[in-house]
């Protein structure tokens, strides 16, 4: 039997019989005990001798499930984000995988898109292996893209960047329970999710509208089983209309999370990911029923997901976000240290994720990668050159040094800080740059962007409107950046207050 000697300052445990194996101090012992009547965040905790007594394990309970609900919420941006991107073109229409949704007059304000821009042409396809089976991608030349899984992780470049080389050809995507034989003459590309998104940019060199035709005279998209008599690929314009792909910030996000968790393969996210599904109560093969208790926790989780996910993106407290870390710059990426893998030394940076995931879509390492006069890099201000949020009610001045060093052209764009969409204005397209008509150089070849409510006078065409009442942020994008932005030589001004 093993007795417990208490001393005047130390306890001695020992079996009877035997001498003392070893000596507790005072210390020590409080260290591993807990007091009778505890202050914490969440109230005062109660127990006797420690064990919890009164309304203290509901309390914990209460913190622990809500705990457990704000990872969640945090954890899977991706998963949550990708599945609102597929249900709100679905709303449209485009809910099928040979339904293709294009920007025929470019991404406009109208559409709720994470920091989408108004420069490229995009086309956007959500495959559905798990009801087509094998698909069939045949790609026109001169794409640039990738496809993205369930949880908005990489799986494949396409185009340019992919096996094809921007010649075009046939690709034939697998289902992860594929077993059928796979036939020659594609680029095979596999996935782990039955749900996928097809990315596609074309290029505008030479025009918006062959860049168009392009896309919807030789994108296919149909089943394997159908490759004798393929069905017609349908595509659905989404210029200047009204819709929302931006994932929730409340109790329905943990509903769509469920949706994906039920309709994906049980191994497509590891044990301990399921596990804290689980623990929320979203469980493969199980219904998603909280009680009113679970409701109102997940509900706060969300909130306090969405406050956080703000707070690691307009102030961030991670490595590698700041494009100029020596100064007082503003000046951000979405990437962390350019890593679209969100790794670093064995570990998963989990603000990082977060910052990406909840600004952006689309993840491949093209887009962070940086070659000179090749591609695109994007600079992103939160906030002004004091560290202020940008009001719509002011106006602002952004100066650009002489010598933009791009191979091809720079934008720059305005978006809501609510919804991480373009900002909706009186202007068609809320982005001037170096493709805008009428755009003024200073004598010495820099610009002076002007960011308010109202122009400054003679300075119309150098000026993006803004709101009163709202804030806004912008992103500078460099398409084919040069070798001054990559070695930061040449750096952007700070957006400085006006007025």
């Amino acid at each position: 039997m093993i007795k417990r000697l208490l001393l005047s300052t130390t306890v001695v445990m020992c079996v009877a019989g035997s001498p003392a194996l070893a000596e507790v101090s005072k210390a020590e012992l409080e260290s591993i005990s807990i007091p009778d009547r505890v202050e914490t965040p969440i109230g005062v905790l109660e127990f006797f001798d420690g064990v919890p007594v009164g309304d203290t394990v509901d309390k914990v309970y209460d913190n622990l499930d809500r705990m457990r609900g704000l990872a969640v919420f945090l954890d899977n941006q991706g998963a949550a984000s990708l599945h609102a991107m597929r249900m709100g073109n679905a709303s449209i229409g485009a809910d099928a995988s040979n339904k293709i949704t294009i920007t025929e007059q470019l991404l406009q304000p109208e559409s709720l898109y994470l920091t989408g821009n108004t420069s490229t042409l995009y086309a956007l396809g959500y495959m559905n292996l798990k009801k087509d089976g094998a698909l069939v991608i045949e790609l026109p030349p001169g794409m640039l893209g990738f496809v993205d899984d369930a949880w908005f992780r990489f799986v494949e470049n396409l185009g340019a960047i992919g096996p094809d080389k921007g010649k075009g050809g046939k690709y034939l995507m697998l289902p992860p329970d594929y077993t059928g034989t796979v036939p020659e003459g594609y680029f095979i590309i596999r996935t782990g999710t039955f749900h996928n998104l097809l990315f596609l940019r074309g290029s505008i060199a030479k025009g918006l509208e062959p860049a168009v035709q392009n896309i919807k005279s030789n994108l296919k998209v149909y089943p394997l089983a159908q490759a004798d008599n393929p069905p017609a690929t349908e595509f659905i314009n989404i210029s200047a209309k009204s819709y929302n792909t931006v994932a929730p910030n409340d109790f329905s996000y943990f509903e769509g999370l469920n949706q994906v968790v039920q309709e994906e393969p049980i191994d497509a996210i590891g044990p301990e990911a399921r596990g804290l599904l689980a623990s929320i109560g979203i469980v493969k093969g199980q219904p998603f029923t909280p009680d009113a208790r679970m409701r109102k926790l997940l509900g706060e989780a969300a909130t306090l997901g969405n406050a956080t996910a703000r707070a690691i993106t307009y102030q961030p407290r991670i490595d590698g976000v700041f494009i100029y870390p020596d100064s007082e710059s503003a000046w951000t990426m979405a990437y962390a240290e350019k890593n679209t893998t969100f790794e670093k030394n064995g570990a998963m940076g989990l603000d990082a994720r977060v910052l990406f995931y909840f600004n952006a879509t689309g993840v491949t390492q093209a887009m962070a990668a940086t070659t000179v006069g090749q591609g695109s890099d994007y600079a992103l201000a939160y906030l002004d050159a004091d560290k202020k949020p940008l009001d719509g009610s002011k106006t602002y001045k952004l100066r650009l040094p002489p010598n933009v060093p791009v191979n091809n052209f720079w934008a720059v764009t305005l978006y809501d800080t609510q919804t991480r969409s373009l900002l909706q204005t009186g202007q068609k397209f809320p982005t001037v740059g170096s493709q805008s008509d009428g755009f003024q150089k200073n004598a010495d070849g820099s610009y002076d962007l002007y960011f308010g409510p109202k122009p400054p006078e003679g300075k119309e065409q150098n000026w993006l409107q803004t709101v009163p009442g709202k804030s806004w942020f912008t992103i500078l994008r460099m398409y084919g950046p040069l070798e001054p932005w990559i070695n930061k030589t040449w750096r952007p001004g700070e957006i400085e207050l006006v007025n």
